[in-house]
């Protein structure tokens, strides 16, 4: 993911250190597609909307959405929590048999994480990475 986009929180006065966001006012999305080297099947399209960071961007926060497809999930040294809040999608770590995951759902992928993700029904997520 990008560096913070349009995203504006809710809760916009300087120094102050809880930030609320709400789902149906977070602006404008950044729009892209995966790497085509990570697309098994699909014309997958991704939003993001990046909330919140701290620790100089090792840590941050945000809402991601994709439309139906599947393809290669590689997390690399990162830690992602997920909360599912809509749609469908089945997530097969390399080696593991396959895990639905469905509106209110919580999963975390440890750094080193590689897998596949399918996405059945267009999914919007709230993560946290670090």
């Amino acid at each position: 993911m990008s560096a913070l986009t349009t995203m504006t929180p809710t809760n916009t006065m300087p120094n102050k250190l809880l930030v609320t966001f709400k789902l149906d006012q977070l602006g404008e999305p950044r729009e892209y597609r995966p790497a085509p080297d990570r697309v098994i099947e699909g014309d997958i399209v991704c939003r993001s909307w990046d909330v919140d960071s701290a620790k100089d961007g090792k840590v941050r926060a945000g809402v991601f959405e994709s439309t139906p497809g599947v393809n290669r999930s590689i997390k690399g040294g990162t830690w992602e929590f997920c909360l599912i809040l809509s749609g469908v999608a089945e997530i097969t770590e390399d080696g593991q048999p396959p895990v639905t995951y469905r509106a209110g759902d919580c999963f975390i992928m440890k750094p080193g994480y590689t897998g596949t993700w399918r996405t059945l029904e267009t999914v919007r997520k709230v993560w946290v990475t670090a």
